[in-house]
C-alpha cells in the first residue's frame, strides 16, 4: 500500500514530479488563469472549476499519462496549482523540477 504524504511541503515536490511534461504545465497555467478570470465575476464563478480542471486533466491524461494528484490530495493540489502558476509566471520552475527529479526519479 502506498504511503500517504503527511504535509504540504512534502507534497509539493511530489506534485512537481507529476507535472514534468512542459505541455501539461502549460495547460495547467492556461486552466488556472481561466479559472481565476472566471472567479472575478459572479456570473462566471461556477465555470471556474470546469475551466481549471478541464485543461489540467487534458494535460495529465493526454501528455503526462498519469492520474491528477487532485484525486488523492484535492486541497493541497489546488494550493499547488496556484504555486506552480506563480512560479511559471516568474520563470522559477527549473529548480523545482530538478529537486522533484532527485526526490522522485522517473521510472524506467
Amino acid at each position: 500500500m502506498e504511503e500517504r504524504i503527511q504535509s504540504y511541503e512534502e507534497f509539493w515536490p511530489y506534485y512537481v514530479a507529476e507535472h514534468r511534461d512542459p505541455t501539461c504545465r502549460k495547460l495547467h497555467f492556461v486552466g488556472t488563469s481561466l479559472a481565476m478570470l472566471c472567479a472575478t465575476n459572479p456570473l462566471t464563478l461556477p465555470l471556474a472549476p470546469l475551466a481549471g480542471y478541464s485543461f489540467a486533466w487534458v494535460g495529465h491524461f493526454g501528455f503526462e499519462k498519469n492520474r491528477p494528484a487532485t484525486f488523492k490530495y484535492p486541497l493541497w493540489s489546488l494550493r499547488a496549482d496556484f504555486r506552480m502558476w506563480r512560479k511559471m509566471l516568474k520563470g522559477e520552475m527549473g529548480p523545482e523540477l530538478e529537486r522533484a527529479d532527485e526526490l522522485y526519479p522517473r521510472s524506467a
